[in-house]
């Protein structure tokens, strides 16, 4: 008897719900160790409740407490809970039950458990926010879709006006006019193209090449810029067993993280591409030595968040990248470089991006890294002055 007398109670003890008794005059006479925790001093339960909740639907626990006990109605109720030392509020559940004597006398107190449901509130946000975000994309690909082609005509026939308003006589102001008239066109038409990117971007399927090949080639897309702004590129690519990846897209991410590192360069500097292996991963490191991260920095992969100037930046560059690096299950982070600068980190699973299965990437590395068709990838150093 005594054996199971302690089994209960350990249990009790043990129960990660907060559980306690209070009689009729509403003082605790019974408490585990997490309604301890929660309510650690005090035995009047009206004023402990009252000290601890911020939000509920009750101002007078005592009134409430008394009604469970004479009217023997059970009572649910959410409350939000702001406890000593901790900053965060938490949102508990809390059920009052009536507590009767024994043989089903009269009530001689309550039962109060209490369910912290914080993180199930949490989550239920955050889907109530990813379901409006995936509503807005799906309406923002629906009207990109949709002024695309009545946007590409538009701009066909500015650009034939160009044309006829260049033959004499010509009219400065009206070629002057035009010539806004097709650069706001063309600004259109890049938010068209990256609000359609971003509503499917999906991992490209076919194209293969060393991720060594992918990043070379995503820098000579941006050779251009970067020589335009004065900017020396430096790679460092690792030289052996690199493997032949698939996706597309992968050129995309690299292409974006590099004009979005130039950008962050208005006056030159330098940047360095790095490529390495790590374990089962491959990883991609875009540094620069420009501006640097904004105070919010976690919010640089929100979609439609930009620090650029209104006109220049739609802010789905990196909404884009991280939603394509996630697919292939890997992960990008940001991190703010001494002195000055952003590092930015692409890691991503081989066996997420491989062209063959991984076990073959073991068996014969060599074999890979030789590709002709990556020929002359790892260059080492390649400066743009």
């Amino acid at each position: 008897m005594g054996h199971s007398s302690d089994l209960c109670q350990a249990a009790f003890e043990s129960l990660p719900m907060a559980i306690l008794a209070f009689d009729d005059r509403l003082e605790i006479v019974l408490r585990n160790q997490a309604a301890t925790d929660l309510i650690p001093g005090g035995s009047d339960l009206s004023r402990a409740l009252t000290a601890l909740t911020v939000e509920s639907r009750y101002e007078d626990w005592a009134a409430e407490l008394r009604k469970v006990i004479d009217m023997r109605v059970p009572r649910r109720v959410d409350v939000t809970i702001r406890r000593d030392g901790v900053e965060a509020e938490s949102y508990f559940h809390l059920l009052i039950h009536p507590l009767r004597g024994p043989g089903g006398g009269p009530t001689i107190g309550g039962l109060l458990v209490a369910e912290d449901v914080t993180a199930h509130i949490g989550m239920e946000r955050r889907l109530a926010v990813s379901e409006r975000l995936a509503a807005v994309g799906k309406l923002a690909a629906r009207v990109a879709h949709e002024l695309n082609n009545p946007l590409d005509g538009i701009l066909r026939y500015t650009n034939l006006a160009m044309r006829q308003s260049a033959d004499p006589p010509a009219d400065s102001k009206v070629s002057h006019y035009l010539e806004q008239v097709r650069s706001g066109l063309l600004r259109m038409g890049e938010i068209i193209r990256d609000l359609l990117e971003f509503s499917r971007s999906t991992p490209g399927s076919f194209e293969q090449a060393t991720i060594n090949k992918i990043v070379e080639d995503a820098l000579s897309a941006m050779e251009g810029r970067a020589r335009q702004a004065d900017i020396t590129v430096v790679c460092n690519f690792h030289q052996a067993d690199m493997p032949v990846v698939r996706g597309s897209n992968l050129f995309q991410i690299f292409c974006n993280l590099i004009k979005n590192a130039i950008e962050a360069m208005p006056t030159g500097g330098t940047l360095t591409l790095t490529t390495r292996l790590d374990a089962a991963d491959v990883m991609v490191i875009v540094e620069d030595t420009g501006v640097g991260l904004p105070a919010d920095a976690e919010r640089i992969f929100d979609p439609f968040y930009t620090t650029k100037p209104v006109g220049q930046g739609t802010g789905l560059g990196l909404a884009v990248c991280k939603e394509l690096i996630e697919k292939y299950s890997g992960t990008i982070t940001a991190q703010r470089r001494q002195p000055t600068g952003t590092t930015m980190t692409v890691r991503i699973p081989i066996r997420s991006c491989a062209a063959v299965p991984l076990g073959k990437l073991r068996d014969r590395p060599n074999e890979l890294s030789a590709d002709p068709s990556v020929a002359g990838a790892n260059k080492g150093v390649t400066r743009c002055d």
